[in-house]
């Protein structure tokens, strides 16, 4: 009936409490580094906050610098499934485009936008910040060879996702210099419409050297 059960479901009852330990481990841990600030926030006071011990704390997180990360990484899996569901004949810039854009809007929300703040803010994060970005090169590049199923492709999708990444890296930047009641969606869409021109200005400015 268990086994069953776990079929059903997709999820045993052991899976669904340490996922569920998780959450509250980092629903409680947001919420201090938010009222606090990071490093006002001690593990100890995770902890009592989320009536775990200090053991379990690090079974699901090797440092404090984790819990802020974790949410990055559900960015990154967005991003792939939002690759692999776009149409197979749809060109890769075009795919990249419409599912970076519907990543972004997807995974920012309040706490998101209060999160990166508080990562700008803390020197500590913002160092530890940058390995983001080779993390999500890397898995936007084999998400984008295993849509295009072809190993010649390997050079030029490395080369797309490193770009769009980067696009990515100077957007964040800039939309932390955003106007009052700027749209995300419309500034997404700016910043990857500005970037495409600006490569096919490098691509004619290149094309002299071939």
């Amino acid at each position: 009936m268990a086994e069953s059960k776990r079929t059903q479901t997709g999820e045993g009852r052991r899976e669904r409490k340490r996922r569920q330990t998780r959450e509250r481990i980092e629903q409680a841990a947001m919420t201090l580094f938010l009222q606090r600030g990071f490093e006002a926030t001690t593990i100890e006071d995770i902890t009592e906050a989320a009536d775990v011990s200090k053991r379990s704390f690090f079974d699901y997180f090797p440092s404090k610098e984790e819990v802020v990360f974790a949410w990055q990484d559900s960015f990154a899996d967005r991003l792939m499934a939002e690759i692999a569901a776009r149409p197979a004949d749809e060109s890769s810039v075009a795919a990249v485009e419409a599912a970076l854009t519907a990543t972004v809007i997807a995974s920012v929300d309040e706490r998101g936008l209060a999160l990166a703040e508080l990562i700008h803010d803390t020197p500590a994060l913002r160092a530890r910040d940058q390995l983001k970005y080779a993390r999500l090169e890397q898995k936007l590049a084999e998400a984008l060879l295993l849509r295009k199923g072809n190993d010649p492709e390997r050079a030029r999708m490395r080369v797309l996702a490193a770009v769009v990444i980067g696009a990515l890296r100077v957007g964040s930047e800039l939309w932390q210099q955003r106007p009052p009641g700027a749209s995300l969606q419309d500034f997404a869409h700016e910043i990857l419409a500005e970037l495409w021109t600006i490569l096919a200005e490098f691509g004619d400015e290149a094309k002299p050297r071939l």
